[in-house]
């Protein structure tokens, strides 16, 4: 179904999806565009490296701004901003060189050398590099800004003459925010030390604004008064943050729930500074599996790199997509629901009309990383011959011996053409079924004895599937299996009773897949085989 760029905006304009409503209401703001582009931002803190949050933070973001171009036809430009002129307050935990880094504490991450004995000329540097090399494996299309090189290169320099231009009027709005001590020691500008090179969070007088002139008590007790500018200070956060936007002139930026008081603050200092809070979307945070919120220290959260040992990038994509102001856990568990429900819904997109595909997810995924975003994209309609369920499935059956030739010796009973180089993106999934199964499914498989009635329904599967071709389609499998669950000496009070008990009797789980297409992927055969097993224990 081909859609024109016309037909597209007009459903843009009326579509209940979040992207295109956070879209609608940048539109409202700006309505005739702007020259340039229209900025969205995204921020990032380079003392620790990329995570999970930085990839879902870049592709709502990246899901907006491609939604906003459809509805608008207009230009955007996305920075990825660094804020490493942050001075050090702790050393993490996780790098080397630690007693090294403890000599720096205080100075800027960017001033700061680098612990990891990598070509790059500081802490800040190393990890800015692994920021975009996070964003570039991912396909992100953005510019990346550094706040050090905007501090240093004077870039901030007018901005920052605003802030001590309204010093007064900056202080008012955050001294009622901060406790009685922070109060004594606040300063919107942290003047970096001429002796030590730490920033400093000491009380700042300003003495010329015009110029960027502020006086200060240096660590050794001495007064000093030097500029402000070429990045011989630094705002803090909350001042930092607002003057960002108004210097850069970001029009879109989302942020989380914990936030959101800093969101508040910062956009009554953008607007003394004359300029204005960016539209954006406050996200709820990721809890683990028990419910609650995810934690470094507790080290209770799922990471990107364990995502993508089990499942797909694009899984990971699609279940950060749904509901972005309602929580959600993050944990091994959703995964496999995940990858299938991704395909189900990238399958559906050719045969949806315009209204539907805009509230796909898929849709929008596809369309996250590209350079425009047409009315059309490569990959739509694209189908998975086996659901990721199911090779989970055969992966468990197959216990010791799952390898990935073994996997697809069996996918060849079900899947034409069973060729890894044929179907690629399949054989990804055979090897993410097998980490998953390895790490998740076989520690807590246990088959059980049939019992009952259970009996005599195994032994009619068993009756009925010697009789069938080995070509029966899965569909008449699964007509077969039913069939027998309707059997009333077999006492099945419903079909799922009948259903749950294939699961445990033969696959060891409570769980598991249509049972017609399992037969079909494994073979009836191996099927009759797994039956007579559990039979014997009976």
């Amino acid at each position: 179904m081909t859609i024109t760029q016309d037909a597209l905006i007009a459903a843009a304009q009326n579509s209940k999806a979040w992207p295109f409503q956070e879209a609608q209401r940048l539109a409202k703001r700006l309505p005739e565009g702007k020259p340039g582009g229209v900025l969205f931002e995204t921020g990032y803190g380079p003392s620790g490296l990329p995570h999970i949050g930085t990839f879902q933070e870049v592709l709502r973001t990246s899901l907006v701004r491609r939604a906003y171009e459809a509805l608008t036809g207009q230009p955007t430009r996305l920075v990825a901003f660094s804020d490493d002129m942050d001075g050090l307050r702790k050393v993490p935990d996780n790098v080397p060189n630690r007693d090294m880094l403890a000599q720096h504490m205080g100075k800027p991450l960017s001033r700061i050398p680098n612990p990891f004995g990598t070509p790059y000329e500081s802490f800040a540097a190393h990890n800015n590099a692994m920021l975009r090399a996070f964003l570039d494996q991912f396909g992100f299309e953005y510019e990346f800004v550094s706040s050090s090189d905007c501090y240093n290169g004077g870039k901030f320099d007018a901005a920052l003459k605003g802030v001590l231009a309204n010093f007064g009027a900056i202080l008012d709005i955050m001294l009622p925010t901060l406790g009685e001590e922070r109060r004594r020691t606040y300063s919107p500008v942290m003047p970096v030390s001429p002796t030590t090179g730490a920033v400093l969070q000491v009380p700042v007088e300003v003495v010329d604004p015009a110029a960027g002139i502020i006086r200060f008590t240096d660590e050794d007790g001495s007064v000093v008064e030097q500029s402000a500018l070429g990045g011989m200070a630094k705002c803090q956060w909350k001042v930092d943050w607002a003057m960002r936007w108004v210097a850069l002139g970001v029009d879109y930026e989302m942020y989380g729930k914990d936030l959101t008081d800093s969101g508040i603050q910062s956009g009554k200092i953008a607007r003394v500074l004359g300029g204005n809070k960016p539209e954006g979307l406050i996200y709820e945070l990721f809890l683990d599996a028990k419910g609650e919120k995810i934690s470094k220290s507790k080290g209770n959260g799922l990471s990107i790199e364990d995502w993508l040992q089990y499942g797909s990038e694009e899984s990971l994509g699609f279940y950060i997509f749904a509901n972005p102001k309602s929580a959600k856990q993050l944990h091994a568990g959703v995964i496999p629901k995940a990858v299938d429900d991704y395909w189900q819904f990238r399958a559906a997109i050719p045969g949806q009309d315009i209204d539907k595909r805009l509230g796909n997810p898929v849709w929008h995924l596809l369309r996250a990383n590209e350079s425009h975003a047409g009315a059309g994209a490569p990959g739509e309609g694209e189908t998975l011959p086996v659901p990721f369920s199911l090779l989970l499935n055969l992966v468990g059956v197959l216990g010791a011996g799952a390898t990935r030739e073994a996997v697809w010796s069996y996918l060849g009973n079900y899947v034409p053409d069973a060729d890894p180089a044929v179907h690629p993106a399949l054989d990804t999934l055979v090897g993410k079924a097998l980490a998953y199964n390895r790490d998740f499914v076989a520690p807590t498989l246990a088959k059980r004895a049939p019992a009952g009635g259970e009996v005599g329904a195994l032994q009619a599967l068993d009756a009925a599937l010697a009789e069938a071709d080995p070509a029966t389609s899965a569909e008449d499998l699964q007509t077969i299996v039913y069939e027998i669950g309707k059997i009333e000496e077999f006492g099945f009070e419903s079909l799922r009773d009948w259903f749950k008990a294939l699961y445990e009797t033969l696959l060891g789980s409570e769980q598991g897949p249509r049972m017609g297409s399992f037969i079909a992927l494994y073979g009836i055969a191996p099927t009759r085989t797994l039956i007579a097993e559990a039979l014997a224990k009976a």
